[in-house]
């Protein structure tokens, strides 16, 4: 069987340090997996493919985001390593989904490894920080991202070009009944995706809207599309609707505050 060329597993790393440099500028969301994917296929020579699978994965890490000390799923290298060996083997969507989140989860472990040892530089930040050394402090801070990046890339690396042979030859020892599992399990997977982002929205001020939108959805055949757009016109509403108000109530207080009574 050819194995991928070493240029092409370069590339596919150099898609993981991408995806890490969103915690340097800012966090632009660019390690996303409906921005990697993508460029996934690019660097594997099929970009359409990869376009679908990033959609695909985004409706699973939608909801997964780092908040406070909290280390989710690794969703950069889920991403780029689920996309990579699902192209590679030809098995489409299914096993992207089905690769790229026990993935995320062993790369997880990984982070937090290796942050667990950046930590120790934290002292030295600090001083810097206390001499208002600007300069050094940027230095220390792309150091301690070689730190993270350099071994995520490698992993990323070395999985992709030895990894080929020994995905193809586990997925064809998996029996139909498993493959088929794992295709029902993929379709569970965004519906997972969904969940975890609700449980961050839900409140008891807005879950009359998920059950509008899942009634309209299902009553009357919406597209998402049009679920989403009429969101969109009932959001706008809402919120010019509760600026008008505070407006009103601003000026209520105001002329209360001075008010003249006449008497005739």
């Amino acid at each position: 069987m050819e194995t991928l060329p070493l240029w092409s597993a370069f590339l596919v790393s150099l898609v993981t340090l991408f995806g890490y440099m969103d915690y340097m500028f800012g966090s632009p969301m660019i390690n996303r997996p409906i921005v990697l994917a993508p460029l996934v296929g690019l660097a594997l020579g099929d970009m359409e493919t990869g376009i679908v699978m990033g959609a695909a994965l985004e409706l699973v890490f939608m909801g997964v985001v780092t908040i406070g000390s909290a280390t989710p799923p690794d969703t950069v290298t889920g991403s780029v390593m689920g996309t990579a060996l699902a192209m590679m083997t030809g098995q489409g969507v299914e096993i992207a989904l089905a690769l790229a989140l026990p993935i995320a989860m062993l790369t997880q472990s990984l982070k937090i490894t290796v942050n667990t040892v950046r930590a120790t530089r934290m002292p030295k930040a600090m001083e810097l920080a206390q001499k208002g050394d600007h300069k050094a402090m940027a230095r220390l801070h792309w150091f301690l991202f070689s730190w993270m990046a350099i071994p995520m890339m490698l992993v990323t690396f070395l999985s992709v070009l030895m990894g080929v042979d020994a995905v193809e030859a586990a997925i064809a020892m998996i029996p139909k009944v498993v493959l088929d599992g794992i295709a029902v399990s993929a379709k569970i997977l965004p519906a997972v995706g969904f969940a975890l982002l609700l449980k961050l929205l839900w409140n008891k001020d807005i879950k009359v809207f998920f059950y509008l939108g899942f009634l309209i959805a299902t009553l009357f055949k919406l597209s998402i599309l049009g679920i989403a757009l009429l969101g969109a016109i009932i959001a706008i509403v809402l919120t010019e609707r509760s600026s008008s108000n505070n407006t009103s109530n601003h000026n209520d207080s105001q002329e209360d505050d001075g008010e003249v009574v006449i008497y005739e």
